[in-house]
């Protein structure tokens, strides 16, 4: 659906972004002595690398998706497992040429990821309700 190509395209956009910044720091720091030596360091790496991260965080979320809504499809309930299965079986899928032992501590660690910002998003949302709650 539609939701896959939206959160590709979202995940594109902060790694462009994000990588960016970064990489503009981080060429400025690299280039040689000289303001317009490092301004053009700067520019070259942003230039060179925030697309390729952009690219990489694009497959990250389009692969994440598509299996979050394979899962919510063959659930048929849409809940915070399927986000933390869709973390996990993306790492361990992006980390497949690596091999089985790669693919573990991936799977785990997008896994541990996903549930601690799902955790997050929960425990978030019920302060604010009980924060509304006592406001009424």
């Amino acid at each position: 659906p539609w939701r896959i190509v939206d959160d590709c395209g979202g995940a594109f956009t902060m790694g462009t972004i994000g990588g960016g910044v970064f990489q503009a720091i981080k060429g400025f720091r690299n280039a040689p002595a000289g303001v317009g030596h490092r301004l053009r360091g700067s520019a070259n790496a942003v230039r060179v690398r925030a697309p390729q991260i952009g690219g990489s965080f694009a497959i990250w979320g389009g692969l994440f998706s598509t299996i979050d809504c394979g899962l919510v499809r063959l659930r048929g309930k849409e809940d915070p497992w399927n986000s933390i299965t869709s973390g996990a079986l993306t790492g361990a899928i992006l980390a497949a040429r690596s091999g089985p032992l790669t693919m573990v501590g991936s799977a785990m660690m997008g896994g541990i990821l996903l549930a601690l910002i799902e955790g997050f998003g929960i425990l978030l949302t019920r302060y604010t309700a009980q924060h509304f709650q006592h406001r009424e």
